[in-house]
């Protein structure tokens, strides 16, 4: 009886371990490269209070040097949060200058969880 349940026990980890192995490694979402121009934004005034504009720009960027996450708004309405593919690479001190500003940026969008990303390869300001 006893080797009978070693052996159960066995075969269940021995099945467990793919999906062990799929949890442990998530994929990467595959993106596609786009050209985007929008205005950067400060996320949590132009969320919360909605100011934006050249009115903005000084809180905006004092916002940016504190910490809080500058992303840049497509003339959809859609907000793309800049990211990198790199650990613990912050992307507000690429954006603080354009802050309240227009831009023009290419990278490649990923879209996950309702949450539109931009990794930024260039940026340039905008007309």
């Amino acid at each position: 009886m006893l080797k009978r349940i070693s052996a159960a026990t066995a075969f269940i980890a021995l099945c467990a371990l793919p999906l062990a192995a799929q949890e442990a490694k998530p994929a990467a979402a595959p993106g596609n490269e786009m050209t985007l121009t929008g205005q950067v934004i400060d996320l949590n005034c132009y969320t919360t209070m909605g100011a934006s504009g050249a009115t903005h720009q000084a809180c905006a960027k004092a916002c940016a040097k504190a910490g809080v996450a500058l992303a840049i708004l497509g003339s959809d309405g859609t907000i793309y949060l800049p990211v990198s593919s790199k650990p613990a690479d912050p992307q507000n001190a690429r954006l603080e200058p354009f802050a309240e500003g227009k831009v023009k940026v290419t990278g490649t969008h990923r879209s996950s969880h309702g949450a539109h990303t931009i990794e930024i390869k260039t940026i340039e300001a905008a007309t």
